[in-house]
């Protein structure tokens, strides 16, 4: 029976030449294995780049990860006194290897069959000195170091550097500090996206109350998940046979962001309208007023407009403007009310402080007044007390919040865009604004997708994409953005992010501080998060979508909203997202500005292990972050060809040898034009009109 002691010596490679307290600098023995070494129990490589070592230490062994290896001659001879044989010995080349310290690996419990148990933690408090031997880590070591950690609950592959031993992670690590998965294309990222997420799923078990909302803007998603229960998958064109159902993001649901990012609203004359056109229609949506106590209150919040501006009464040709359009407000006034009408007492009194307030020249202009702030000031008096007798409150004209999602149609939005920019005089400055939202209400494509119902409800909205109230929750929904334009992908996007964002900080504020965890899983991040410049005013669909998702990386761990970020290009994610994500899992990765960035993401004394990332096949990654005590190189899990995203490459020579098919272009053609949308909407209404 060998001792101990024998048994350490026998996994002894070398003794320390140099060390620092990041790089420790390893002397191999010359009968040291060049490439194979079997006294660990089983054969493995040896010396390996990015492989482990270990170091006597009070308590247990320093560990160590191989960073590279070298060979320098040496100025002494192989073996001593040969000369005395007349024989010449030459310098000998002695093998080096610069290691990186990672943590400690502590003796833990003795198990009952007399096997010792380690327990792995990160960081270094006593180093070795020069001259302590360098030991082989054995097979229960090497699963120590890997398996190390609590509440490991998904296995996600094992480790090609330790035996294959078993790499499994933490889900609370994993989905609640913000992943990301970076590789290029091909190189397994989709797979590994689409792994995580099944994986934990399985893990969780038949009752799994798992949340994961997909944004897959490619549709390479739509079948990968379809063996399991409780999956929901939404496209622009839905299809019954698939149980594809159709996507609804209605306009109501857009805040004003989104709404500026699309429409391209300037500042001084566009954006207000625009705020104030949402907070009308809002506003008379909610509180169901009359036609002249809405006009009224409109009227008073234009005056306090004009009073905080002063444009009213600091020029003559400002003045103008304002009484011009005071005498449109005095005309609408008296032909909203009929004869006979209850509030026609109303309207012609405001008419006559209309009159009388336009009819008093100052400052000896005699075309038309200048008005004093006074004067003004009395006359919004006049509207407040005409809308309180009409049946409001001073309450009512509290601030009110055009991004609250109170259901409206696109009908009323532009109407009510028409009759603000009308009373606010900038009509002539919003008909391109007003155009755009025309031509979205339009489109026939994008109609089904943010139309109004006048059945469907905020409620029903959250319950269909973020989590049905029954107990039987959906474990996956799915967001096909693939026939989107590329500007309405960025605003859903933004909308869909942003509603999950807000809903589970209400989910927490009306239940007392719980979470409902959810993941957000977005695809080709790099297209919806990119930099952009913080610099400028304008607002674009590009920069609103990424505010939103650096919002959500800042702000959703403290409400239960994880992100999962796959992208094959990096340095173009915004760094704000980035760095707030705890978690990489690194595929391939070729373009030198990709692989800076990475370098920057981890510690000057870690960075060996990535030196690897243009040379990994694919399936292999390394595994980084708050979800493992130390990096990890990476076999992910073997994914069945049936459950992995449709994202292969496509196979031309099997295309240009085998394929005789002919190509239908008509029906592409018919598809891409709507046509057939078109034909029904013209029976419709042909039916329509032999019907009347």
């Amino acid at each position: 029976m060998i001792s101990p002691i024998e048994n350490l010596e026998s996994l002894r490679i070398g003794n320390i030449d140099f060390i620092s307290p990041d790089e420790i600098k390893v002397l191999l023995d010359i009968e040291v294995p060049n490439d194979v070494t079997l006294n660990t129990g089983v054969p493995r490589s040896f010396p390996r780049i990015n492989g482990y070592v270990l170091f006597s230490c009070e308590n247990g062994y320093l560990v160590g990860q191989i960073n590279w290896i070298t060979i320098e001659r040496s100025q002494y001879p192989k073996r001593r006194g040969i000369q005395d044989f007349g024989i010449i010995d030459l310098p000998f080349p002695l093998r080096i290897i610069s290691i990186n310290p990672l943590g400690v690996l502590r003796y833990s419990k003795q198990s009952t069959d007399g096997k010792v148990e380690y327990e792995f933690s990160r960081g270094i408090d006593i180093f070795p000195t020069v001259g302590d031997p360098a030991y082989l880590p054995t097979e229960e070591q090497l699963r120590a170091i890997i398996e190390n950690g609590y509440n490991r609950r998904v296995q996600i592959g094992t480790s090609p550097l330790c035996g294959n031993a078993v790499v499994s992670v933490d889900p609370d690590k994993l989905f609640g500090r913000h992943v990301a998965v970076l590789g290029n294309t091909g190189s397994g990222k989709s797979c590994s996206v689409a792994g995580l997420i099944r994986w934990s799923i399985e893990a969780a078990g038949k009752n799994s109350n798992s949340r994961f909302i997909i944004l897959d803007p490619n549709g390479e998603y739509a079948e990968c998940f379809s063996d399991l229960k409780n999956v929901n998958r939404y496209a622009v064109e839905p299809d019954d046979e698939k149980g594809i159902k159709q996507l609804k993001v209605p306009l109501w649901l857009w805040n004003t962001d989104e709404w500026i990012a699309f429409t391209q609203a300037g500042g001084k004359a566009q954006k207000p309208t625009l705020i104030q056109a949402l907070r009308s229609v809002r506003d008379n949506v909610q509180n169901n007023y009359s036609q002249i106590k809405g006009f009224i209150k409109v009227i008073a919040a234009i005056l306090k407009i004009e009073l905080k501006s002063t444009n009213a009464f600091s020029g003559g040709g400002k003045t103008k403007g304002f009484c011009d359009r005071l005498k449109i407000y005095k005309d609408d006034l008296a032909a909203l009310v009929d004869e006979d009408s209850p509030e026609k007492t109303i309207s012609d009194r405001l008419c006559e402080k209309i009159n009388f307030f336009i009819n008093t020249p100052s400052n000896g202009n005699t075309e038309w007044p200048v008005f004093s702030f006074d004067a003004l000031n009395d006359l919004y008096k006049d509207f407040i007390d005409a809308y309180i007798q009409c049946g409001g409150t001073v309450n009512d004209f509290l601030p009110v919040d055009e991004n609250k999602p109170i259901p409206f149609s696109g009908e009323n939005f532009i109407s009510s865009i028409e009759a603000n920019a009308e009373l606010m005089n900038t009509s002539e400055y919003v008909e391109t604004m007003r155009m755009r939202v025309q031509t979205l209400l339009s489109d026939k494509h994008l109609k089904p997708v943010i139309s109004y119902e006048a059945d469907y409800s905020l409620e029903q909205w959250l319950e269909d994409y973020i989590c049905p109230k029954t107990e039987d929750s959906s474990a996956i929904t799915i967001i096909d953005l693939s026939l989107l334009p590329s500007e309405m992908t960025h605003i859903i996007a933004s909308v869909i992010a942003r509603m999950n964002l807000e809903s589970l900080q209400r989910y927490r504020k009306v239940n007392n501080g719980k979470t409902l965890p959810t993941t957000i899983v977005m695809e080709e991040a790099h297209t919806f998060i990119q930099r952009y410049n913080d610099d400028t005013e304008t607002y674009s669909a590009s920069s609103t979508c990424a505010k939103i998702f650096e919002k959500i990386a800042r702000e959703g761990r403290k409400f239960g909203l994880g992100l999962v970020l796959s992208s094959q290009r990096p340095s173009e994610l915004s760094p704000t997202v980035l760095s707030q994500c705890n978690t990489f899992l690194l595929h391939r990765i070729s373009n030198d500005r990709d692989q800076e960035l990475v370098h920057r993401l981890v510690p000057d004394n870690l960075r060996g292990l990535l030196r690897d990332l243009p040379s990994l096949p694919s399936r292999n990654a390394i595994l980084l972050g708050w979800a493992t005590e130390l990096p990890i190189l990476v076999q992910m899990k073997h994914l069945p060809e049936d459950k992995r995203p449709k994202s292969n490459d496509p196979e031309y020579w099997k295309y240009w040898t085998e394929n005789k098919e002919k190509v239908d272009w008509q029906m592409i053609a018919d598809d891409w034009q709507d046509k057939e949308i078109a034909a029904v909407s013209e029976n419709t209404e042909n039916t329509d009109e032999c019907t009347n």
